[in-house]
């Protein structure tokens, strides 16, 4: 069935951990690579220059978002499957997605059981554009069943509902994408927990670790936490988000660690600056 699957999959300076995604890919499937400007572009089109595999280089950071769509224009399958950089499928992962959406034909998208390295499982239960009524409970269901949230990990979706939705907001820029994408795919149908079909999330770092990198990620973290939670509605979205992350910021906890300080006043600086671009509440 892996010939039904178009999989896309954002590299930013990830060559090393594609290498194993690639391997796990069926013959059969579709691999759409979508590079952001990575320095190490010349290995990853020598790692992609293999039958069944599509590098397209952006040439430029356009954001998560915006790559995943360039990704998934001109796919003629049924399905999309957005693939963080370092994940592995197993053999029969996409059998089984495949399987599952004909079994579900009213679902739009769904997620895989994503297990770690060690063998623990990762599962998204809750978001800031979620009520806490709608909170998932704690840990990864042990059989098949409707969801309130997507991981971006590994969002498998039927490419009717994706288009009809128009993809992801490119307005995002990233991070909170697959929040906000999870409750538009959810207004065309619902979203569904796999349980037999496993993807391994390999853990390693795709675009660096340091102190400034955290920050300058945290900070887009603070700018997409104002964009959506205005977009989705979240009453009074300003003015907690701007308390929220005033309290991090002030942490005591963190005053000992360079990289937490940094990665924690960088997302104010996010909020702040996506707070009053807006405009005041």
């Amino acid at each position: 069935m892996s010939d039904r699957v178009t999989i896309v999959t954002v590299a930013y300076n990830s060559s090393e951990v594609l290498r194993d995604l690639i391997a796990s890919v069926p013959p059969s499937a579709d691999l759409a690579i979508v590079d952001n400007g990575s320095h190490d572009i010349e290995a990853l089109r020598v790692l992609c220059d293999r039958p069944g595999v599509r590098l397209i280089e952006n040439g430029e950071n356009l954001g998560f978002g915006t790559a995943c769509n360039v990704g998934a224009q001109g796919s003629t399958r049924d399905f999309l499957f957005f693939l963080n950089p370092d994940a592995r499928l197993r053999p029969d992962t996409l059998d089984r997605l495949c399987a599952a959406a004909d079994r579900y034909p009213d679902a739009s998208a769904f997620n895989p059981l994503i297990r770690e390295p060690d063998g623990s499982t990762f599962f998204r239960r809750r978001s800031v554009l979620l009520p806490r009524s709608r909170w998932m409970p704690r840990g990864a269901p042990t059989e098949d069943r409707e969801i309130t949230l997507l991981s971006g990990a590994a969002i498998f979706a039927r490419r009717s509902a994706f288009e009809a939705i128009g993809g992801f907001d490119e307005d995002i820029f990233l991070f909170h994408e697959d929040d906000d994408i999870s409750l538009r795919l959810e207004a065309r149908g619902p979203l569904m927990f796999i349980r037999d079909a496993v993807v391994i999330h390999g853990g390693g770092s795709t675009s660096g670790d340091r102190a400034e990198v955290a920050a300058f990620k945290a900070r887009l973290m603070g700018q997409s936490r104002v964009q959506t939670t205005i977009k989705h509605g979240i009453p009074f979205a300003r003015v907690r988000n701007l308390a929220d992350a005033g309290l991090q910021a002030m942490n005591v906890m963190v005053l000992f660690s360079r990289r937490k300080r940094a990665k924690n006043w960088a997302f104010l600086r996010g909020v702040w600056d996506e707070t009053f671009s807006r405009g005041k509440t």
